[in-house]
C-alpha cells in the first residue's frame, strides 16, 4: 500500500537563488502535535514537519499528512549514499502501521524500511555507518525496544534500504524517556553498536562481520556506563 507523499515547500532565503546546491546543513522537526498519542518519548506531543537548512541559508519545509508523524527525539544527518552530501535520518509513524526509519533529502523522501505494521508500535535509532567496511552504508535501529527487542541493520543499496542482520535481545530505550541511549563507536579495532541487553543489566558491544552481527558483553550497564564506553 502506498501511502500519500509528505507536502514539500520551499522556502528561499534572501541572496540564494533555486539554482545554488541544496547542501543540508541542520534538520529540524516543527508543527507540534497530539494527533498520534503514543507517548513513547514521554508526552503527547509528536512532529508534523521536517525542515531542512541549507548551507547557503535556504530552508525546505517538509509536512506530514494527517495520518503521520515524526516520532522521535531529532533528525540525524548523514551521508547514507556517500555522494558527498548528508541526507536526514527519521523516525516517521502512521496512524495504523506504526514506525519506520524515513530518510529525507531536499527532494523528499529518498529511502525508508517498511512500517512496522501495527500502530503504536515504534523504533530506536542506533546509527548509520558503513559497519564492516564493505563501501555502503548501514543503518541500524532497535525494533519495538519495549517490547520486541531486537537490532536490525538494514544496507543502502541501489536506492533502496535492504535488510542485512538482526539479532535479539537488545534495547536502547526505556518508555517514556526522551533520550536514546547507545550509539556507535571504534576503538581501533573497526566499528562496534553499543546498547543494553534486554533486561538493562549489561551492555553489549555489536559487530557486523560477514552478515552476521557478533556480540560481547562488556560490563555492567548504568546510563553514566554506557555513555563513557562510547568514547572507549
Amino acid at each position: 500500500m502506498r501511502l500519500v507523499a509528505p507536502v514539500l515547500a520551499a522556502a528561499l532565503w534572501a541572496g540564494a537563488g533555486l539554482a545554488d546546491p541544496f547542501v543540508i546543513a541542520e534538520a529540524r522537526y516543527d508543527a507540534p502535535t497530539e494527533r498520534y498519542p503514543h507517548g513513547a518519548l514521554g508526552d503527547p506531543l509528536e512532529w508534523g514537519a521536517l525542515v531542512l537548512r541549507a548551507e547557503n541559508g535556504r530552508e525546505i519545509r517538509l509536512t506530514l499528512p494527517d495520518s503521520r508523524v515524526f516520532e522521535d527525539v531529532a533528525p540525524r544527518l548523514a551521508d547514507v549514499d556517500l555522494d558527498g552530501e548528508p541526507e536526514a535520518i527519521t523516525v516517521e509513524s502512521d496512524a495504523q502501521f506504526g514506525a519506520r526509519l524515513a530518510i529525507y533529502d531536499d527532494e523528499g523522501l529518498f529511502a525508508a524500511t517498511p512500517f512496522i505494521g501495527t500502530r503504536f508500535r515504534w523504533l530506536a535509532p542506533v546509527a548509520a555507518a558503513d559497519l564492516d567496511g564493505d563501501g555502503t552504508v548501514e543503518l541500524a535501529y532497535v525494533d519495538r525496544p519495549h517490547l520486541a527487542k531486537v537490532l536490525r541493520v538494514w544496507r543502502f543499496v541501489d536506492g533502496e534500504l535492504k535488510p542485512v542482520a538482526e539479532a535479539p535481545g537488545l534495547t536502547n530505550h526505556r518508555y517514556g524517556l526522551d533520550v536514546i541511549e547507545g550509539g556507535v563507536r571504534d576503538c581501533g579495532n573497526g566499528l562496534e553498536l553499543l546498547t543494553a541487553d534486554a533486561a538493562w543489566r549489561r551492555i553489549v558491544a555489536t559487530r557486523l562481520e560477514g552478515g552476521q552481527l557478533l556480540h560481547r558483553d562488556i560490563g555492567g550497564y548504568t546510563p553514566e556506563m554506557l555513555e563513557e564506553a562510547l568514547s572507549c
